[in-house]
């Protein structure tokens, strides 16, 4: 295994006793955050494997609800993360699975408010690191460490070209990109990785694209 950093070995800077049950969780539910675009004010939380059966005492519970509330892994408010989540408002839920995933530390979120909702599925593979695997039924491979733009779209011609020619146009590097669909000629997600974080004028004119129906963002 070839590491390219001190902290793929160390893990990163972080609260809690466990990389991979704390950080990684906690990047979990900040991910999940962002994509939905704003503060929920619900969440129902799935846990699998080894998440399911050591969450409270690895804290991976306090830490994703830290990361709900946009906490990164390092920050000491994830301690009190309960307490801060009902002062503002977020009414939460552990619910603990017994299916098994491809991977143990696995956890799916489904978050919400009055105008809608999301389900985010991550796995922490270690060192604090994650990846997305799964967002509203959308199979996709998405790690988190760069910045990076979700696009839901109608499955037309023309609609990758059109998104890449806006990011070109605006001097923005794409690093990894993948399509994602559940049936051909429905709808379809564009998962794009990408060298700097997103303006939200860019966004937003990505969103005036025809076929476009949802734009979100990570930044990095």
């Amino acid at each position: 295994m070839k590491f390219t950093s001190v902290f793929d070995i160390i893990g990163p800077v972080m609260i809690g006793p466990s990389s991979s049950h704390t950080a990684g969780a906690a990047r979990i539910g900040r991910v999940a955050r962002d994509l939905f675009g704003r503060q929920p004010k619900w969440a129902k939380i799935h846990l699998y494997g080894s998440f399911a059966e050591t969450y409270r005492g690895h804290g991976t519970d306090v830490a994703i609800v830290g990361g709900l509330l946009d906490y990164d892994t390092f920050d000491e408010r994830i301690k009190t993360s309960f307490q801060l989540a009902k002062e503002a408002g977020l009414e939460f839920e552990f619910i603990t699975e017994t299916a098994n995933k491809e991977h143990p530390n696995t956890a799916r979120i489904v978050l919400g408010d009055d105008s809608g909702e999301m389900s985010v599925e991550g796995i922490s593979i270690g060192g604090g690191k994650i990846e997305i695997s799964e967002v509203n039924g959308f199979k996709l491979r998405l790690t988190g460490g760069m910045p990076a733009i979700l696009v839901v779209h109608d499955d037309r011609a023309g609609c990758i070209a059109n998104v890449a020619n806006t990011l070109a146009m605006h001097h923005v590097n794409i690093g990894h990109m993948e399509v994602s669909r559940i049936e051909r000629g429905q709808t379809a997600l564009m998962v794009i990785e990408v060298d700097q974080n997103i303006d939200e004028k860019i966004l937003h004119q990505i969103s005036l694209i025809p076929h476009i129906t949802k734009v979100s963002k990570i930044n990095n």
